[in-house]
């Protein structure tokens, strides 16, 4: 089993920054790749961005790219979502995701491991 954690979420006004956290723990040698979904209110479950830990390629979602950076610290287990020039319409529940194949993760079919969400608000 892997377990995965995230953190860095909160309020943040438009044009600003945030930076997700993922880490990762228990059986990390299982998987390859890691990425980010968010859920708005009243929509469903979209991909934003992964990562293979293997190769390290980056994949984004249309709606998020130039803005979003996806990234991973190896030896830290962790994967990171840095996100500038937010709008409101980037606010979300953030998940976490991973999975041994990584385009398991972009096309959201048979993700092993899920987070429990952390909440991004995007608003003045």
């Amino acid at each position: 089993q892997v377990q995965l954690e995230e953190s860095g979420g909160g309020l943040v006004q438009p044009g600003g920054s945030l930076n997700l956290s993922c880490t990762a723990s228990g059986r990390t040698l299982s998987i390859d790749g890691m990425g980010w979904f968010r859920q708005a209110p009243g929509k469903e479950r979209e991909f934003v961005a992964v990562i293979s830990w293997s190769s390290g390629v980056t994949l984004y979602a249309d709606s998020v790219k130039g803005r979003f950076t996806i990234s991973r610290d190896n030896a830290k287990n962790g994967v990171y979502l840095q996100m500038n020039n937010l709008t409101p319409e980037d606010t979300a529940v953030y998940y976490c995701a991973a999975s041994r194949e990584t385009w398991r993760v972009r096309y959201d079919t048979g993700i092993e491991y899920w987070g429990k969400g952390i909440l991004v608000n995007v608003s003045s």
